[in-house]
């Protein structure tokens, strides 16, 4: 493993075999949500584990960013890796990023998305009201909080309740941009699935995921799924929004399973 940094982006590279995978964490967290399962995936392919524009081992900048610009700094890495065909590996709001990814590279070069515990079919109800509320200097911690518990609260595993501390060190001006910058993803494509549909082509796409445990919420992506074939759903013997550290192996078999039937 190698850990390298390209413009204003840190990342591992792991292993090898095509297509690639390009694994995201999501706004507030670091690569380090990848590090169980990343030695998985890489035994069978090459596995970019990044750290977002000023997150994690990224270096630190004095201006603000937005979305478009994750974007441009991945599609760096992409470029200046050497990678042909990516899957991008996307955690939650990223998902935003690996869509964007498969616009601007195409079809043949992003075969495929894996989206990782999203709100694949819209946002929950409150969701925009928590959203605006991370943009306000006197909510902003109240919601962070609110966040953290749902994420952890019935999680037996100490491994997750450990990294989501890690969010919890950045502050807010890192938690009011993901704030803005998600519900503008929001506003601009309304859902995932609708972002997905309106692609060129079909893309493939998986969602991996184990929050919520709503029998309804899976209930209604396979409905989804039966109607839009490229659309595929597993959910988890796992409990946290961060099955990647929770259930490595289990994911890790999904995702392979779901690329070996990718054409």
């Amino acid at each position: 493993m190698t850990t390298q940094t390209v413009s204003g982006i840190a990342f591992d590279d792991t292993g090898t075999g095509a297509p690639a995978l390009l694994c995201l964490p999501g706004w507030c967290g670091d690569r380090t949500a990848f590090d169980p399962v990343r030695p998985l995936l890489a035994v069978h392919r090459r596995t970019l584990t990044i750290d977002l524009p000023d997150q994690g081992e990224s270096p630190r900048r004095d201006v603000d960013f937005t979305s478009a610009t994750v974007v441009d700094e991945v599609l760096d890495v992409i470029a200046q890796s050497g990678v042909d065909q990516v899957v991008p590996v996307a955690t939650a709001h990223a998902g935003w990023v690996a869509i964007e990814m498969r616009r601007r590279l195409g079809a043949k070069r992003v075969p495929a998305i894996v989206v990782v515990d999203w709100m694949v079919l819209g946002p929950p109800p409150g969701f925009t009201d928590a959203l605006a509320g991370l943009q306000s200097e006197a909510s902003w911690e109240q919601v962070r909080g609110a966040l953290f518990d749902m994420w952890t609260t019935g999680v037996d595993d100490p491994t997750v309740p450990a990294y989501v501390a890690t969010m919890g060190h950045y502050g807010y001006e890192h938690w009011s941009r993901a704030g803005r910058e998600i519900a503008a993803s929001f506003a601009a494509e309304s859902t995932p699935v609708d972002a997905l549909e309106a692609l060129d082509e079909p893309c493939p796409t998986l969602h991996v995921y184990a929050q919520p445990r709503d029998d309804e919420f899976l209930a209604a992506q396979q409905e989804y799924a039966a109607a839009h074939p490229w659309f595929h759903v597993q959910r988890l013997d796992a409990r946290s929004h961060f099955p990647t550290i929770e259930a490595p192996a289990a994911v890790a078999t999904a995702i392979e399973e779901f690329l070996c039937k990718v054409k």
